[in-house]
């Protein structure tokens, strides 16, 4: 009677695992680029756009802090031989307190911009993936991969839907006010 059972568990795990190709072979898998839709798509060009003029308001800024830096630095090293040591430690401490402004200006700057891209990333992210879905439904796929998120060493290119969602993201998104 064991050797029945053995023998039953046996077919069984057998038959699972001959009918697993089979199984999978009738399920579409579909592969998109989110990133790619978000930095392609017109309502993903634009955010760009305005986060670039953001981003170079700031560079300007940031540039100009960097040239009275050097500037100062400069004259520092050339009067440092000829200044007593208060005067000499007074420009040093002016120096420095302006190398931690410059800092914190570049810290706050690329804190605006990671904060900037996460509030892109809420607005426009819920949409795509409304629009993936409906793709995925429509269609019949089992399963829609993000490629990038998920690095793949290969995935089927007809499978790729990455276009068509561009496409009817850009038909259907309105941006809400």
């Amino acid at each position: 009677m064991k050797s029945y059972g053995a023998l039953m568990t046996g077919i069984v795990a057998l038959s699972v695992v001959l009918t697993g190709p089979l199984a999978s072979a009738a399920e579409k898998t579909g592969f998109v680029n989110v990133r790619e839709v978000m930095f392609t798509s017109t309502a993903g060009k634009k955010e760009a756009d305005d986060i670039k003029k953001s981003i170079d308001k700031t560079k300007a800024l940031i540039n100009q802090r960097e040239t009275e830096l050097s500037k100062l630095k400069d004259e520092l090293e050339k009067q440092k031989p000829l200044l007593k040591e208060e005067a000499l430690k007074e420009k040093e401490l002016a120096y420095q307190k302006k190398y931690r402004d410059y800092q914190n200006l570049v810290k706050d700057s690329n804190e605006e911009l990671q904060v900037k891209e996460q509030e892109i990333l809420k607005k426009l992210i819920p949409e795509i993936l409304k629009v993936i879905e409906t793709i995925g439904e429509k269609e019949k796929y089992s399963m829609i991969v993000d490629i990038s998120q998920i690095p793949l060493a290969y995935h089927a290119k007809e499978n790729e839907i990455t276009k068509r969602v561009i496409e009817e993201f850009n038909r259907t998104y309105k941006p809400k006010k």
